[in-house]
């Protein structure tokens, strides 16, 4: 006999009419429905929020009491709901009975493995409406649209400066507290979280506990892994909006839209040259330090670069990986061939603003433009004469050596 609200069967069951689960009581089912109308009757007088059904509305309203009735008898820790109780009982027991068929990592409970399997499936179900950006975790995806609303609901209670994210609020209280950040015991880098010191320490320990599971490589953080993960599925998500060059790491996306803006934040406190990156500036200051690193373990020279260690190093294994496909000349440098391949094409791209003589490349036209500057820079050590070309100079102290007696 059918009811009004279900279907009334053998066993006294309610089966509910759009997922057909069933319930033995008529007000289950009802409550059951909400589920499917998305009504929620029971609200909160303090701050207005609703709930489908009275118990989760009781519930919540500890949140304004403060009351917490469930109590664990090993600590006498106390909390606001029985199910939060269980599971923080699993810390006195050590048991963890939800375990990841991927990597075998273990949890207390059955959300969390189910949050962590995204991990290895890359799924991302709550995506931002206003950027489309995707997440793994609804309370991400609910931070994250903080950004767009503005929205900082976490006040500090000292100074009333607000925030967007809890853990930016007790960054900052520290300020007042005079409280430490965590830090590594190891080698005293300190962290806005513990979370984020826990992964650092990762590179002390070797641990690391996400595979990939196309190539088994492993990795300190869930970050490097989906970054990795790259490498195998193409993906480049981050796209540059200007030029819609696309990226596998924000990061990346950043360092190149400053292409764009002119953005230039590390600066040579030598010669106030600027550059986009920071390890380009490093680098560059090498040449007012006079440091170089990289040596050659053949003849012991030195470079500022390893790029420039392994070009040099091809002269020693006659490495010449750049063949040139019309006369099969090879070469050491991907440039050099690119120079080369100008005198089969006739390309001369570099043309002297003074006498329009072109040349197959940049140094050659630097070389001739000293015939109308008159600038001689390569100066002989014995007599002082002035050369044009290094080459030139060399010849002239061979021809000096050689009329020595």
């Amino acid at each position: 006999m059918e009811q009004q609200q279900g279907i009334h069967t053998v066993g006294c069951t309610y089966r509910c009419d759009v997922c057909n689960k069933r319930f033995i009581e008529r007000s289950k089912l009802k409550e059951h429905q909400r589920v499917h109308t998305g009504e929620r009757p029971y609200g909160c007088d303090k701050c207005n929020k609703t709930f489908s059904d009275r118990r989760n509305l009781k519930e919540h309203q500890r949140v304004h009491t403060g009351e917490r009735p469930y109590r664990c008898d090993m600590c006498n820790k106390t909390f606001s709901h029985g199910s939060t109780l269980i599971v923080h009982q699993l810390i006195h027991t050590g048991e963890r009975p939800y375990g990841c068929d991927k990597c075998n990592k273990t949890f207390s409970r059955r959300g969390i493995l189910k949050l962590h399997q995204r991990i290895h499936t890359g799924e991302r179900p709550y995506c931002c409406d206003v950027c489309n950006k995707t997440f793994s975790r609804r309370g991400i995806l609910k931070v994250h649209q903080r950004i767009h609303t503005g929205e900082c609901p976490y006040r500090c209670e000292v100074c009333n400066k607000t925030f967007n994210n809890t853990n930016s609020l007790k960054v900052h209280q520290r300020v007042h507290t005079g409280e430490c950040p965590p830090h590594c015991d190891v080698c005293n880098k300190t962290f806005s979280c513990r979370g984020s010191l826990k992964v650092h320490q990762r590179i002390h320990t070797a641990e690391c506990p996400y595979p990939c599971d196309v190539c088994n490589k492993t990795f300190s953080d869930t970050n490097s892994l989906k970054v990795h993960q790259c490498v195998h599925t193409g993906e480049h998500p981050h796209r540059c909006v200007v030029c819609n060059k696309t990226f596998s790491r924000t990061s990346l996306l950043k360092l190149h839209q400053r292409i764009h803006t002119g953005d230039r934040p590390f600066g040579c406190d030598v010669c106030n040259k600027t550059f986009i990156k920071k390890e380009a500036l490093k680098i560059h200051q090498r040449i007012h330090t006079g440091e170089r690193p990289y040596c050659c373990d053949v003849c012991n020279k030195t470079f500022s670069r390893t790029s420039y260690l392994k070009l040099h190093q091809r002269i020693h294994t006659g490495d010449r990986p750049y063949g040139c496909d019309v006369c099969n000349k090879t070469f050491i440098k991907k440039e050099a061939l690119k120079i080369h391949l100008r005198i089969h094409t006739g390309e001369r791209p570099y043309c002297c603003d003074v006498c329009n003589k072109t040349f197959i490349d940049r140094g050659k036209l630097t070389v001739h433009q000293r015939v109308h500057t008159g600038e001689r820079p390569h100066r002989c050590d014995g007599c002082s004469k002035t050369f044009i070309r290094k080459h030139d100079l060399k010849k002239h102290i061979l021809s000096c050596y050689n009329q020595q007696p």
